[in-house]
Parts: structure tokens; C-alpha cells; sequence
């Protein structure tokens, strides 16, 4: 009796806190605000950068800022073009390369996003950059970081809010703030699910074409990528699509990103 009550409540909650992703229209479980994530994502990268170091390269940090900045005034005008402006309040976009030789790189809610200096040989140059970044960037827009927050807290914690559980457990809240955006891990920018990667690149090629990066440069930086990673796991084994998957979805959503690479 106790499951079907449970199974009943959960069910209920999770029709109540749905959003739609924008471009993709999927709905997703949203069980927590903005403005939570983003001060929860705040305090979590202002820490990170207290204990990580600032890469001295001023040439490559000046790069991943002009990236960094060009897509976001890709988002912005998209958004705005399209009457999603409100979806970016309280953003306080920040771009900073950090020194170490992982190949990662990742963006928090309201564009608090770090490049690793490990993630430069493999994107090559400033439009394999734009690839990662623009994707990076995407999880942030489709609020991705909200919806595997409020997974866990469906599934591990009955449906509280965030604040109800920073309340009772803080310690509980800390340890599922780290393992949404696995800040400092080693998961090399595969550490959402199979649907929110995909989505995050069908995104991402739009910000960075709008941003005037040339998208079809994607899949030979995602093929870099297969080739810097070593073995894979089956994709049925996997929580993120296979390369070839990969590939082949970049290849289908190619058009659509060209047009807006073309109407610049």
C-alpha cells in the first residue's frame, strides 16, 4: 500500500514540475528553481576557482573568453528572438581556462563555465573550441543540471525541494550538487545522459553557428575526442551516446545549424 501511495505522489510531482527545453521542446522534470540552482552553482564555482589554478597562458585564456562571450551573445539574441529572455535571469556569465591537463570542460547554471587546459590539443583551434563550449554551454540553456538535480531528488529523497533538503540533510544537498555537474571528476564532458548529451549538442551547433563558428567542424572534434578516449563501453552500457551515435546525429542536425551559420 505504502508504494502505490509513493508511486501515486511521485507520479503527481513529476507531472507538476515539468519545463520545456528550448529548440527541442522536450519536457523535462524540473523540481527546482533558478534561482536555487544558480546560487547553488554560484557558491560551487567560486570554490572551485579558490582551489584550482588560473591558466597563465594569456593567449589561450584570451580565446576561451572570446568563445566564451560570442556564444553567449549567440544565446542571448536566440532567446531573445524567440521570447525566452526570461529563461537567462540571473545569469552571470564567466568564462575562465584552469591549468590541468584534463581533457574537460564544463558550464553550471547561469554560464559559470571552466575550460581545462587539457581540452586545447584535442579542440585544436578556437572553432574546436567553440564545439565544446557552445555544447558545455547548451546543458546550462536546457537547464540539464536542473533536471539531474531533481531526478535525484525524486528518486532518492520523495520529491523534497532543494531547500527542504539543504534544511534538514546540507550535507545530502553538497554531495548531489557535486554529482549533477561533477565538478573536478575525470568524466571528460560525458557526464549527463544519453538524452540530454544529444540535445546538448543539437544546441550547440546552433549557439556556435549563430556565434559564426563554422558547425560542421563538430564532428571531426567529437571524432578527436573518440580517438583521445581510448575504449568505450557499449552504448546500452553507456549514459552517453556512442561515437558513431554521436556522429550521426550531428550529421542530421547539420542543416539546421548551417542555416543559421549562413544568416549571419
Amino acid at each position: 500500500m505504502y508504494k502505490k501511495t509513493f508511486a501515486f505522489l511521485l507520479a503527481i510531482v513529476m507531472l507538476i514540475g515539468c519545463t520545456t527545453v528550448p529548440i527541442t521542446g522536450r519536457r523535462q522534470l524540473n523540481l527546482v528553481s533558478d534561482a536555487e540552482m544558480q546560487a547553488l552553482s554560484y557558491d560551487a564555482y567560486d570554490q572551485f576557482l579558490k582551489e584550482n589554478k588560473l591558466s597563465r597562458d594569456a593567449q589561450a585564456t584570451a580565446m576561451v573568453k572570446r568563445v566564451g562571450q560570442r556564444i553567449q551573445n549567440a544565446v542571448e539574441r536566440y532567446m531573445a528572438a524567440n521570447g525566452l529572455q526570461n529563461e537567462l535571469a540571473g545569469f552571470e556569465w564567466e568564462f575562465n581556462l584552469v591549468q590541468d591537463d584534463q581533457v574537460n570542460a564544463f558550464a553550471m547554471a547561469g554560464g559559470k563555465t571552466v575550460v581545462y587546459t587539457g581540452l586545447l590539443p584535442v579542440a585544436q583551434n578556437e572553432t574546436g573550441l567553440a564545439v565544446v563550449m557552445g555544447h558545455e554551454i547548451a546543458h546550462a540553456i536546457a537547464k540539464h543540471g536542473n533536471e539531474r538535480m531533481s531526478q535525484q531528488l525524486a528518486q532518492q529523497f520523495g520529491g523534497q525541494t532543494l531547500s527542504a533538503l539543504a534544511g534538514t540533510q546540507p550535507g545530502a544537498a553538497q554531495n548531489l550538487a557535486l554529482a549533477v555537474y561533477g565538478v573536478g571528476s575525470q568524466l571528460g564532458l560525458l557526464k549527463y545522459g544519453r538524452t540530454q548529451e544529444s540535445e546538448a549538442d543539437r544546441l550547440g551547433l546552433i549557439f556556435m553557428a549563430m556565434a559564426g563558428y563554422n558547425p560542421e567542424e563538430a564532428v571531426p572534434f567529437w571524432q578527436r575526442m573518440e580517438a583521445n578516449g581510448g575504449q568505450a563501453p557499449p552504448e546500452f552500457l553507456s549514459t552517453h551516446p556512442s561515437a558513431g551515435t554521436r556522429q550521426a546525429d550531428l550529421r542530421k542536425h547539420m542543416p539546421e545549424a548551417l542555416q543559421y551559420y549562413k544568416a549571419r
